[in-house]
């Protein structure tokens, strides 16, 4: 099924706005397409939802183009590079390589089984509801502020980190949430938490999308509206939520989604 040019700017405008949030992007886009486009398809869901992904991966690798340089130096120069960037760069090879194993057998196992079961957008719409409901939890579990920077990262941080990433694969965990509440629960301070966070997620992004996407990615004549728009939007909100992320605790927002999703079922 081609999503049409609507259907296309209003998936992307949702990736952009909700990646950056800790409410699980992946669970709005399949919210959507499971009960207004009529896409049911575990597969074909899972490929739509990374697919969109790229935009704002793009939007990510923009705003922290500096430490992204940095990073790729490191790997050439790594005794050469500041100890921030060395312990960065471990910290992100360690975790990517840790989710990357969990998160593809979870997509391989939900592709391949899926079809033996009877999915129904109500059936989706109310497991994204207690996956986003656990989210909630998680964050307002995090109650204390850390003072701990991106220097102070360590081996079992990124282990663990690795574990909680490689979770989100499932649609309805939010990736951002998880890492950003698993991070503060480790005591990192709000800023160093939310970078962490965000540089995590471009490898393995992009690695998702050349391993599960790229053999059957199909670019068609209306996609490219649908990555502008998470690019777009992406961009402009990364900063806001850098701004708000000390005001606001997204942890109700999520529970509250949570329950208005599971009680939809019953309409």
């Amino acid at each position: 099924m081609e999503l049409t040019i609507i259907q296309q700017l209003i998936l992307g405008i949702v990736q952009g706005i909700t990646e950056w949030l800790p409410i699980s992007s992946s669970a709005f886009m399949t919210f959507i397409m499971a009960n207004f486009y009529g896409i049911t398809d575990i597969g074909v869901l899972i490929q739509t939802a990374l697919f969109f992904h790229l935009g704002t991966f793009l939007a990510a690798l923009i705003y922290f183009r500096r430490d992204v340089w940095n990073l790729i130096k490191a790997i050439f120069r790594f005794k050469k590079a500041e100890p921030e960037t060395q312990e960065i760069l471990k910290f992100i090879i360690i975790a990517t390589l840790i989710s990357g194993a969990i998160g593809s057998g979870i997509l391989i196992g939900l592709k391949n089984f899926a079809p033996q079961l009877e999915i129904t957008g109500k059936t989706i719409t109310f497991a994204i509801g207690l996956l986003l409901f656990f989210t909630g939890i998680i964050q307002l579990k995090v109650k204390t502020k850390g003072l701990k920077k991106e220097r102070e990262i360590r081996n079992k941080d990124s282990v663990l980190l690795g574990v909680v990433q490689g979770i989100s694969a499932l649609p309805g965990i939010s990736r951002s949430g998880i890492t950003v509440s698993t991070l503060l629960l480790r005591k990192f301070d709000d800023t160093s938490a939310l970078r962490l966070s965000f540089l995590l997620s471009l490898p393995i992004i992009l690695i998702g999308n050349i391993v599960l996407n790229l053999e059957d990615m199909v670019f068609s004549s209306t996609a490219i509206y649908g990555i502008l728009a998470s690019f777009v939007f992406g961009i402009l909100t990364i900063a806001t939520l850098m701004k708000l992320s000390k005001k606001i605790n997204f942890g109700w927002f999520a529970l509250i989604f949570a329950m208005l999703m599971m009680a939809s079922i019953l309409i």
